[in-house]
């Protein structure tokens, strides 16, 4: 699938939440309606809080006045430089291990939720909020939610352990539920896993099971070449004993070794079929054996090997 990336915020987005704020302080305080008389305010207090209680006292749980905006908006721009800063030093540092790099997208990861808890809770004390009785209550809180939110815990304990584990890193090409590609981003929710394509696989780190890294060991590419049976053996042989080697120099970032004639694989309807196989990283698992049938074709070509096609014989009758 595609990776999804945070759309721009649109006006009407800002609008739409400005709205609903509204409205929950017109609820919670009905005295903020504007344009009714003052008589019909206190009716409709009187009635509000007979049938749900004193709500007004949600307002007046907050300290609301041009100072503590300020106060918001410059602990919101400390937190924003804080974390800009603190994401930077994280991108300089150039781990040189596939286990480094992994930590380095976690660390990364885990920063956003720190720097965005620690805005929450800073903002809500500089409204007068009292942040330590909040604290206690989010901890009944939490619990009564755990049970609804245990993938997400799962997510997140799960990320450390592929960390620590080393059981993939950033960097390694996998497969995981029959997709194949390199790993971007191991996050602290997810790991994000890049195709041939270009396509993004986004996993929740506690749905990632049966996990082949293909990067633990080298793989071998192989493709099969057939040559007309009137071809002498030797003289293939002697070709692609000069072509391999060129092969390997031409394309050292795909062959890890120089390509191997595994001999005659079959005697073919057509042709004798020749196995050629070479030591590749899983990456190239299907570039190797394109560049090898080019490379091979344009040296048939220059020798004057034949490559077979099937060809059909006409015999005309009396």
């Amino acid at each position: 699938m595609n990776a999804k990336f945070p759309k721009p915020t649109k006006p009407i987005t800002i609008l739409k939440w400005a709205l609903i704020l509204l409205v929950f302080l017109i609820i919670t305080n009905p005295a903020l309606i504007p344009f009714i008389p003052e008589a019909t305010k206190e009716s409709l207090s009187d009635t509000w809080s007979s049938v749900f209680g004193d709500v007004s006292n949600v307002i007046s749980a907050i300290t609301l006045n041009w100072v503590t905006v300020f106060r918001v908006v410059a602990i919101i721009l400390l937190m924003i430089v804080i974390t800009k800063i603190s994401a930077f030093i994280i991108e300089k540092v150039k781990p040189k291990t596939g286990k480094g790099r992994s930590a380095q997208t976690l660390v990364r990861s885990a920063l956003n939720y720190v720097t965005t808890l620690i805005t929450i809770f800073w903002c809500l004390s500089a409204l007068g909020v009292n942040v330590s009785t909040l604290v206690a209550g989010a901890g009944i809180l939490a619990l009564a939610i755990s049970f609804g939110a245990q993938s997400l815990i799962e997510d997140v304990v799960t990320g450390i352990f592929l960390v620590f584990e080393d059981q993939f890193n950033v960097g390694d090409y996998i497969e995981v539920d029959g997709f194949r590609g390199t790993v971007e981003n191991i996050g602290i929710r997810v790991t994000t896993v890049k195709g041939p394509g270009s396509n993004f696989k986004i996993i929740n780190n506690s749905n990632i099971r049966n996990i082949l890294n293909r990067s633990q060991q080298t793989s071998i590419a192989t493709t099969l070449v057939s040559v007309a049976y009137k071809e002498d053996i030797e003289k293939v042989e002697k070709v692609f004993e000069d072509l391999f080697t060129k092969i390997k120099e031409k394309y050292p970032d795909v062959f890890l070794e120089a390509p191997e004639n595994f001999g005659v694989d079959e005697l073919g309807d057509n042709g004798v079929v020749f196995k050629i196989g070479a030591s590749i990283n899983e990456k190239d698992l299907f570039r190797a054996p394109r560049i090898m049938n080019r490379e091979i074709k344009i040296a048939f070509d220059k020798a004057g090997v034949e490559i077979p096609f099937p060809q059909v014989t006409l015999h005309q009758g009396d």
